[in-house]
């Protein structure tokens, strides 16, 4: 954006800052631990001071952001054992999303979804793990959207923000493609036959998986 286009103050800045903030940690550009300095950003996004300071504040309670007494904010490092946690939650809320997706979803919205799994198997089959972690990750989105639920889909979107740190790790670790994309293809698979009970099921043996992963 050029700078003069950009919000100085208000509301407008403050959630410019938050979208920037945000992508920034989500692409990975911005890493856990990273501090982050009210002045090099208000510089960096065009904004005041004030408005990064009320964004800080806005990605913290969404637990992108940790502020630590006398020593300002920094990206939050989540644990693994909080990683765990947060996947144990999603287990309910995707395999509730699947579930209604089986029964709400298009026939063209499947075929997304078998177009999805055909590119991640290429993906796979090409040893490039990093477009499969981009699949894997809009495959999950596109479930959420063709559910209909919108609850969980919000919900989910800020619990799966916490974890895009795991989810590079787990897509680099050798052979796990390969598992994961096994278990997608199940997911796909239950949903297209419009089975909803298989396709939580499925999504619950993905994500215990996933912790299983985590764990080792």
């Amino acid at each position: 954006m050029p700078k003069e286009a950009r919000p100085g103050t208000g509301e407008q800045a403050k959630q410019h800052a938050i979208a920037q903030l945000r992508q920034a940690i989500l692409q990975g550009d911005m890493a856990p631990a990273q501090r982050l300095v009210e002045n090099e950003l208000a510089e960096q996004f065009g904004v005041t001071r004030a408005s990064i300071r009320a964004a800080l504040i806005d990605l913290e309670a969404q637990g992108l952001v940790e502020r630590i007494r006398n020593r300002g904010s920094r990206v939050r490092v989540v644990t693994v054992q909080e990683a765990v946690a947060i996947t144990e939650c999603r287990m309910v809320l995707e395999g509730l999303c699947a579930a209604k997706a089986a029964v709400a979803a298009s026939d063209g919205q499947l075929d997304e979804l078998t177009d999805l799994g055909t590119a991640m198997t290429k993906a796979v089959a090409d040893g490039e793990p990093l477009t499969y972690s981009d699949l894997n990750h809009e495959l999950h989105t596109r479930i959420r959207e063709f559910s209909g639920q919108q609850t969980a889909r919000e919900l989910l979107e800020r619990l799966n923000a916490q974890l895009v740190r795991h989810r590079f790790q787990l897509a680099l670790r050798p052979g796990r493609p390969q598992q994961s994309l096994n278990e997608h293809l199940a997911m796909i698979e239950a949903i297209r036959a419009r089975d909803p009970q298989a396709a939580e099921s499925a999504v619950r043996a993905h994500l215990t998986s996933v912790i299983e992963a985590l764990s080792d």
